[in-house]
């Protein structure tokens, strides 16, 4: 009677231990009500907005005056406008310069900055000092600094850097990239910097007693162990670099023709300086949907492996 009862509880007692998908998802579950606010925040400020726009985008607006209906008019002629077309051709070739000239100044400037010694420290603050100002006013000063009149170079006397920097249209792509770069690769070091910090010591302890050196440690152990940093770092450019407006309207206005009229400062000047919001409300669904896409693919080449970003530092 006794062996018949206990074989009877048995199942009962082995109960789904803890650490299993089913509890995971209970405990998930019973947390998730704390992103809420963050969710209503979002939709408040972000998807609300983002569904006015698109609505605004078949329609004929001078932003004053009455709304009315157009249809898919503003996306045929915004889709064949050339101005357009060359407005994004700039945008994705700021995007991939800035990309190559970013990262790998980033990567090595936080893999540096990462190390504990006090001078690198000092370095550091001095890196990150363009993250303390606005975009405004390090357009305002370069502009006076690549003056070819009254600039640097010309007050230095050093007639091979008195150019005309912001009247050529050649040039004026390489001072833009210049200046974004120099503006957000202290972001992005931080970003590297707190990833170098995630890998373990042990790692390169093993490594040194193999006898790897400086260099081969950083291909082997930092670069791989900062993948996932990567990832999210290019992403943060990329969708950056779609949205890139208040530093070039202000170095350049666009200028000179139209070098510099990249996607967003297409979108301001027809919304409000031509009162043509349709318009601008059409590229503004298309940065949204390009940046959208290009994350989403940055993301995939990144691979879905979370356990193994967690268990390998960032």
């Amino acid at each position: 009677m006794s062996v018949s009862a206990t074989t009877t509880r048995a199942p009962a007692r082995s109960a789904r231990p803890a650490g299993t998908s089913e509890h995971k998802s209970v405990k998930t579950g019973s947390v998730a009500w704390m992103a809420l606010p963050a969710l209503l925040f979002f939709l408040f400020f972000g998807g609300v907005p983002l569904v006015g726009v698109v609505l605004l985008s078949f329609t004929q607006w001078d932003g004053i005056g009455a709304i009315s209906w157009l249809g898919i008019g503003n996306w045929t002629s915004v889709l064949a406008d050339p101005v357009m077309w060359k407005a994004m051709g700039l945008t994705f070739g700021i995007m991939i310069f800035s990309w190559l000239v970013q990262t790998p100044l980033a990567l090595l400037l936080g893999v540096f900055t990462a190390g504990t010694q006090r001078y690198r420290a000092f370095l550091a603050v001095l890196y990150f000092l363009p993250l303390l100002m606005s975009a405004a006013a390090i357009s305002i000063a370069y502009k006076a600094l690549l003056d070819p009149n009254f600039g640097l170079a010309a007050s230095l006397g050093i007639p091979i850097l008195v150019q005309n920097w912001l009247g050529s249209p050649t040039l004026v792509l390489f001072v833009v990239i210049f200046v974004l770069s120099w503006m957000y690769v202290p972001f992005h070091s931080l970003i590297y910097q707190g990833g170098v910090r995630q890998i373990p010591k042990t790692m390169y302890e093993a490594a040194s007693i193999d006898g790897a050196g400086t260099v081969r440690q950083f291909f082997s152990i930092t670069l791989p162990q900062l993948k996932y940093t990567i990832i999210t770092s290019s992403t943060l450019m990329v969708v950056g670099s779609m949205t890139s407006f208040d530093l070039i309207f202000v170095l350049t206005g666009g200028g000179p023709g139209d070098a510099t009229r990249v996607l967003a400062l297409d979108m301001y000047l027809r919304g409000f300086r031509a009162n043509q919001m349709g318009p601008a409300s059409v590229i503004a669904v298309l940065i949204v949907l390009i940046g959208l896409a290009l994350a989403q693919l940055l993301q995939r080449v990144g691979g879905k492996d979370k356990s193994s970003s967690q268990m390998e530092g960032m």
